[in-house]
């Protein structure tokens, strides 16, 4: 096989191990993911992976429900380094406004990964949000959003932020989207990553 390409199935393989672990429960599977300093980012959460562990787990337990589902993956490999670009949603479901509702978010991880000791982990996940939408499970619901406290979301996750105030997290307001400073910066810090230096956090 290619090497390079050997490199970037194992890194592929990791992106989808991330998904179903974490989404099942599975956490001792979920931590080789990762190396011992890696760091998650969302809009929810932002620290140490061991931390969202522990605080998705206290989520889980007052009923918040998160899934993620996979699309394709653009690798680059230099060396022990490597960014992971992989097409992705988000889904969360609970009630906003009174009314059950889903919240499909559509977007990228842009991941941090190096390989130590042999060994290709995680060092640091930034989600980038494209666009969202929010849906009443039962569609003859007439869903009544506040317009206004809408608006002050970043527009490419505008909805998720609105769900997930309305249940008591602080949502980060300067994530990566689509377009703007944000992502562009995002993308110097992985080019930067990719030729050795140090990652700037």
């Amino acid at each position: 096989m290619n090497p390079a390409l050997e490199q970037q199935l194992k890194i592929r393989q990791l992106v989808e191990n991330w998904a179903v672990y974490r989404d099942a429960g599975l956490w001792d599977r979920f931590r080789t993911v990762w190396h011992d300093d890696g760091v998650m980012m969302a809009t929810w959460f932002q620290g140490p992976f061991e931390e969202f562990i522990k605080v998705t787990i206290e989520g889980w337990n007052k009923g918040v429900s998160i899934l993620h589902f996979l699309g394709g993956s653009a690798i680059d490999v230099n060396g022990t380094r490597a960014i992971a670009q992989t097409k992705m949603t988000i889904s969360q479901r609970g009630m906003v406004e009174d009314c059950l509702c889903d919240v499909v978010c559509t977007g990228r991880f842009y991941d941090f990964f190096e390989e130590r000791q042999g060994r290709w982990g995680l060092v640091h996940r930034q989600p980038i949000y494209e666009k969202d939408r929010i849906d009443p499970i039962d569609p003859a619901t007439q869903l009544q959003l506040d317009k206004q406290a809408l608006a002050t979301f970043p527009e490419g996750y505008r909805h998720l932020a609105y769900i997930q105030t309305r249940i008591g997290y602080k949502v980060k307001m300067d994530m990566p989207m689509l377009k703007g400073n944000e992502v562009e910066q995002l993308y110097q810090r992985g080019a930067k990553w990719l030729d050795g230096k140090p990652l700037e956090r």
